[in-house]
């Protein structure tokens, strides 16, 4: 996702190594943008940018979840930070 957002600032590559005839989405805000925004133009970047804040706090609900389940599935009476803490058996004599 990251990539994708950052990908949008990449307007002087994309000018580059598009064909001729081909136009990339940077490549058609920037000129919208220098005539005048249009409110597709900015339709698309609202869209885009939702998109993006969703992916992110999807995630990070995901993974504390993830976090609280390994929490509940580890058993009691395990310490040195969520390890079996190593120890020598003990002999009875």
């Amino acid at each position: 996702m990251l990539a994708f957002t950052l990908s949008l600032d990449d307007l002087v590559i994309a000018s580059f190594t598009t064909g001729p005839g081909a136009t990339t989405l940077p490549i058609r805000i920037y000129s919208e943008v220098r005539l005048g925004v249009k409110p597709e133009i900015n339709a698309v970047c609202t869209i885009m940018i939702v998109l993006v804040a969703l992916g992110i706090v999807t995630a990070s609900l995901l993974g504390k979840r993830f976090e609280a389940q390994q929490e509940r599935a580890a058993p009691l009476g395990r310490g040195c930070d969520g390890r079996p803490c190593r120890r020598e058996p003990t002999v009875v004599t």
